[in-house]
């Protein structure tokens, strides 16, 4: 009997062995698995890297066409004309300051509008304040 109890013992410590040896473990997640790719994981998700667009430093290019027009993958950017194929109206137009309500004639809808615009950011920055 002691015999019969020493094999067993030895075989269930063989069984066991190879047992603990061969364990299969699930898949590593793929986010953890790609090593290095890491990324952060904010609360909704990984966090997007920022893109770097490069700046264009060539004179004549900067003066001879709009850089940076072309949003497409091909092509290329729109290239200027010169000034007496644009409209008139395209000089006319405000680029220095923004004109102040006084001096706006308030017989238009521009005036309308911006006292509208100015009201309701009065209106918002005092709900602001509001406690409740």
């Amino acid at each position: 009997m002691n015999h019969l109890t020493l094999t067993f013992n030895l075989l269930r410590q063989r069984l066991t062995f190879t047992a603990t040896a061969a364990r299969c473990y699930a898949a590593k997640p793929a986010a953890v698995a790609a090593v290095g790719k890491k990324k952060k994981l904010g609360k909704l998700g990984p966090i997007m890297e920022k893109k770097i667009i490069p700046v264009e430093t060539d004179a004549n290019k900067l003066v001879n066409y709009v850089c940076g027009s072309n949003y497409m993958k091909t092509g290329e950017d729109i290239k200027l004309k010169p000034d007496s194929e644009y409209p008139d109206w395209l000089w006319t137009l405000n680029t220095e300051r923004i004109i102040p309500l006084e001096e706006l004639d308030p017989n238009t809808k521009q005036y309308w509008r911006r006292l509208r615009k100015m009201a309701l950011r009065r209106n918002n920055q005092l709900s602001k304040l509001k406690k409740f």
